[in-house]
């Protein structure tokens, strides 16, 4: 085998038909798109446009609100952290901090900081220190003999 002698195998490369090449190409004259009509013209975006009646998207009411500035948090259980403990990719008997979550591959990054939920058991004596985590999660932490403290946020 020489560089001159590879080939694509039969059937792996297919030619794009090019089109309005003339009569002979089979899409030669309209190149497809019919015959007349906006459609058939160039620099046409007509995306939910409803030919001058009021679009759909306009005619339904408007709901809710998205406030521009939330924290997004990124949410670990306390199963899983459980979990990494017992497969030794997390210290337990070190305090367990966002960073070592993240090093740890159980988070892939902050956010606005991480939260910690009660899904799933704990049965190690954990030190936890996280930007929040909910009422249950404090309490199963406690309950196996650890605690779970929050970073008290600035403008939480």
């Amino acid at each position: 085998m020489k560089l001159h002698e590879l080939r694509d195998n039969p059937g792996a490369a297919k030619k794009a038909k090019r089109i309005g090449r003339g009569p002979g190409s089979g899409k030669g004259k309209t190149a497809g798109r019919g015959i007349k009509g906006q459609k058939s013209r160039s620099g046409v975006a007509i995306n939910a446009y409803e030919g001058g009646q009021m679009p759909l998207y306009q005619r339904l009411p408007k709901r809710g609100f998205n406030k521009p500035n939330r924290k997004e948090f990124a949410v670990v259980n306390l199963g899983l952290i459980q979990k990494f403990v017992e497969a030794g990719k997390l210290d337990a008997k070190a305090e367990i901090t966002e960073d070592a979550l993240i090093a740890s591959g159980l988070v892939r990054r902050k956010r606005d900081g991480i939260r910690v939920l009660a899904k799933g058991e704990v049965s190690s004596k954990l030190k936890i220190s996280v930007t929040g985590a909910s009422k249950a999660a404090v309490d199963a932490v406690e309950k196996a003999g650890g605690t779970l403290t929050t970073l008290a946020q600035a403008d939480a």
